[in-house]
């Protein structure tokens, strides 16, 4: 195992700044952790209703990083939100040198079985959505993927990747926010917390790369069950133009356009992704909201 982290100083900083956000967060939660096979997992659990809903974040990102789409979800269903153990937040920091081969998967299935979730509909968001897809537990009733790693790479040009090494070599709220301007659709600026963490991840976490395809075997798995997939209209790193063709051939569903958003969609339009999780729980073929439309590329 090797630990994000790069010294148990620089998790306690992590660590407080996640305690922190929680504890001023003014929506009831409760939250707790769990073991899963020695390796403690942090979740948040918030709202009631009818249905459970479980959010697993993106590469760097939290329960105390999603707390607008978890407060959009909670109004309706019963929704946990789950600190993936290898990335930065409350869980463990250990991770795999291999993890993104079956073992996020594995970890997902086995807290699903500890808390005692069924018949959930699991949200899943970049690194979250490849989790998902490679998830084989019995215990997801549907998944709803939000600009999915695991279908195909995650475009990264020249022009991305210089804030990116400026942001990792010499982090600074001014090249957070130069990273960032990449996450977000024309008009809409991150919001300031977003901006603080990245800035702390960069400072004191080894962060990891974009995550890679995941196995066609894998891939096919998913063929026929209940699941949608969907990206931002102005998603850099994966667009509906390279995204869509490639989840209609290997997921076999149409890919949904969440309109006025980028990579960052749950947190630019957190009440489009209720939207979806709806749809997922009521009839795959309803009509959508104004918030999303499908691909027709």
């Amino acid at each position: 195992m090797r630990d994000l982290y790069k010294s148990r100083a620089d998790r306690e900083v992590i660590v407080r700044w996640c305690r922190a956000r929680l504890d001023a967060w003014e929506v009831p939660h409760r939250r707790e952790t769990i073991a899963v096979e020695g390796t403690p997992v942090h979740l948040t659990h918030i709202g009631t209703g009818p249905a459970r809903v479980v959010f697993v974040p993106g590469t760097n990102f939290n329960a105390a990083t999603s707390l607008t789409v978890a407060r959009s979800l909670a109004r309706h269903w019963d929704t946990t939100l789950i600190d993936l153990p290898g990335q930065p937040g409350l869980s463990s920091g250990g991770r795999p040198h291999a993890a993104h081969r079956a073992w996020y998967g594995r970890m997902l299935a086995e807290t699903l079985d500890a808390f005692g979730a069924d018949q959930v509909v699991a949200v899943g968001h970049s690194l979250g959505g490849s989790v998902l897809l490679s998830c084989d537990s019995d215990r997801i009733a549907g998944r709803v993927l939000l600009a999915p790693a695991g279908v195909i790479p995650l475009h990264v040009d020249m022009r991305m990747m210089v804030p990116s090494l400026r942001w990792l070599l010499a982090p600074s709220q001014e090249r957070s926010e130069a990273l960032l301007a990449d996450f977000t659709a024309p008009g809409h600026a991150p919001p300031e917390a977003i901006v603080q963490w990245l800035q702390l991840v960069a400072a004191h976490c080894r962060s990891t790369l974009a995550p890679p395809p995941l196995p066609e075997a894998v891939l096919r798995r998913r063929l026929g069950s209940p699941l949608i997939v969907a990206t931002g209209a102005h998603d850099c790193f994966l667009p509906p133009a390279r995204l869509g063709p490639a989840v209609r051939e290997r997921l076999g569903v149409d890919l949904h356009v969440i309109d006025d958003a980028g990579h960052l969609a749950a947190d630019e339009q957190p009440e489009a992704i209720t939207t979806l999780v709806a749809l997922m729980l009521a009839d795959p073929d309803a009509p959508l909201t104004a918030f999303t439309r499908r691909n027709d590329r």
